[in-house]
């Protein structure tokens, strides 16, 4: 068992980092990276980006490895927990395995790996409130035309494709009454904001395309006729079309039903990434496959309509396959990941170094 890769996790996960607070982080993985040798700075942004030289090889073309530094909530004041193999956090937070575990398994394989290309890092910030911080990335300092972005959960797949995604942030405009003595004169904003909702086809639509309200805020007062309400939703495909259509004919409903209550609404609509997809002998995949193949798995290919930050590199020409860190559960207080499957990211980061090291 690598220790020193278990004690890091725990150390890194007790270092705050939700979506917007990195920044301490990010300057620890900043000196992490430096003790390899490498050179780390910030972009604008504050994304993270560091360059190794090659070691034991005489490839120049360099590859990418990236990761996230943020979590979601709650994440602050973490307490990771090793037990009979599995570490978990002591149960009134998530883990941060997502995504400290892929850094963890990455420093690792950097410092006890032969052989290797020349790296170049990329760690982002607001990964998981929109894909953030790769959009903003200094792409003017990544020089490398392929990588591996370690950010999905199982070992056995190897993610080749993600969706077109759309935010919808929807304010209803409604007006105000005291609810008891003359609701007539008001307007219900949460009792709009419940029709449009209510018209919406959420949840899997088919097997490449979901829908879903995530957030309502609306009232202050309990006996008072709301005049505002607020909701966010979302949807995503992996045909980019199809959640084109999708996002308008949600905006046409909430628009519609939200209305035939006298309200008024704003719509904002924001295409957060576009569907995008590598071929499944793209070099990347079969080197990962192979990678894979040395810790005793056999990988398949998928297509998954999370989104991750191989999406916006796929998008700026850089070929990324995603390949899993082990963890599992993630973003709930049951996050867990074990040490063996640690171990077995491992050892296909190692060998992903050597292969890449050797000409692959």
């Amino acid at each position: 068992m690598s220790q020193r890769m278990i004690e890091q996790l725990m150390e890194m996960v007790r270092i705050d980092s939700e979506s917007g607070n990195e920044s301490r982080f990010i300057e620890y993985l900043a000196a992490e990276l430096e003790k390899l040798g490498a050179e780390a700075a910030t972009d604008a942004y504050g994304n993270l980006i560091a360059r190794l030289p090659a070691k034991g090889s005489d490839v120049t073309e360099p590859i990418l490895l990236s990761c996230h530094a943020d979590t979601v909530q709650p994440g602050v004041g973490i307490e990771p927990v090793l037990e009979e193999g599995v570490i978990r956090s002591r149960g009134d937070t998530i883990l941060g395995a997502d995504d400290k575990a892929g850094i963890a398994e990455m420093l690792e394989a950097l410092r006890v790996a032969p052989v290797r290309p020349p790296v170049e890092i990329a760690i982002s910030r607001q990964e998981e409130v929109g894909l953030l911080g790769v959009k903003n990335l200094d792409y003017s300092r990544i020089t490398a035309r392929r990588g591996f972005l370690l950010d999905n959960d199982t070992l056995d797949t190897i993610v080749i494709g993600g969706p077109s995604y759309f935010a919808i942030d929807v304010s209803i405009a409604g007006r105000s009454a005291h609810a008891g003595m003359e609701p007539e004169k008001g307007i219900n904003a949460i009792v709009a904001a419940a029709r449009a909702i209510s018209g919406l086809k959420l949840g899997r639509l088919d097997a490449e395309t979901t829908a879903n309200v995530g957030v309502i805020h609306g009232g202050i007062i309990r006996n008072g006729v709301p005049d505002s309400c607020t909701f966010l939703a979302e949807c995503r495909s992996l045909d980019h079309e199809k959640a084109q259509r999708l996002a308008d004919a949600m905006v046409a409903t909430i628009r519609e039903r939200a209305e035939t209550t006298g309200a008024t609404v704003e719509i904002t609509v924001d295409n957060l990434c576009r569907a995008v997809s590598i071929p499944e002998d793209a070099p990347t995949v079969e080197i990962a496959r192979k990678a894979l193949r040395t810790a005793g798995i056999e990988a398949t290919t998928t297509f998954i309509t999370g989104f991750t930050d191989a999406s916006i590199y796929n998008n700026h020409g850089i070929e990324m396959a995603v390949v899993g860190i082990g963890a599992r559960e993630e973003h709930a207080t049951t996050e867990h990941i074990h040490v063996a499957d640690m171990e077995r990211a491992l050892t296909m980061v190692v060998e992903i170094l050597r292969l890449t090291g050797e000409g692959a």
